[in-house]
């Protein structure tokens, strides 16, 4: 079975096909609508043959369907039926999900995608876990706040690493992780990943689109070394 897997972005959607090497893409922007998006998918894609569509959508997801309007498209993209449209069978999941399934090698990982907000979602066993860890309270403002563009802009580089840091060793400790995966457009402006931590890759969503349409038994190829312990001692003493 042959997979196109398209990631929806804010700036451009990229697409990739099975055993195609190199992606393509074209400009998104806030006028592109869910039917210009097939279309433009269509054409991109016009000499690749595939079998079935992964969609990675910038929103919430139920049932291979988004529940909420992207913040950084046109609107209607809720409830519209993207089967129809390619006229092939089409799963549709979170763009930080897909993510997160394509960096995905085994146990309990948790994924973060650092962008203009924060992109959260836990793989336990080969299961996608959709999370939204942002919306949680730290100090006065939430989580996201603080590890979003907001909170990057206020605190700094390094005052926003750390934030990063300290968040991470709370999660590993609390949600028991075998891993974590730093993702997003402002993981580039880490210096390197907090500790226990790996940088994803954005061409990771492909495979993660790949990967939709294989049993849940594939995805767990092992459980990786959980990080120690001690991670979580640096924690002490922080501001609740």
């Amino acid at each position: 079975m042959k997979v196109l897997s398209v990631d929806v972005g804010g700036t451009n959607v990229k697409i990739l096909a099975t055993g195609q090497a190199e992606p393509r893409k074209f400009p998104s922007g806030p006028t592109l609508t869910p039917r210009q998006m097939v279309a433009g998918v269509k054409k991109l894609a016009g000499d690749w043959k595939y079998d079935v569509v992964s969609i990675g959508y910038p929103g919430r997801v139920v049932g291979d369907r988004a529940v909420t309007e992207p913040h950084n498209l046109a609107h209607g993209w809720v409830g519209f039926d993207f089967a129809a449209a390619f006229g092939r069978p089409v799963k549709v999941i979170n763009d930080a999900a897909m993510q997160a399934l394509g960096s995905y090698n085994g146990g309990t990982m948790l994924f973060l995608g650092l962008g203009t907000g924060l992109g959260s979602t836990l793989m336990v066993r080969g299961h996608i876990v959709p999370m939204e860890l942002g919306a949680l309270s730290y100090g006065k403002r939430t989580i996201e706040d603080h590890l979003g563009l907001r909170g990057l802009q206020k605190l700094g580089k390094k005052k926003w690493r750390k934030t990063l840091e300290l968040l991470v060793a709370r999660f590993t400790s609390a949600l028991l992780l075998d891993d974590v995966v730093i993702g997003g457009g402002n993981a580039k402006k880490l210096k390197k990943a907090p500790p226990g931590c790996r940088l994803g890759s954005n061409a990771n969503a492909f495979i993660g689109g790949f990967r939709m349409w294989e049993p849940v038994a594939v995805r767990t190829p092992h459980t990786p070394k959980r990080p120690r312990p001690d991670r979580a001692k640096k924690t002490k003493g922080a501001r609740p």
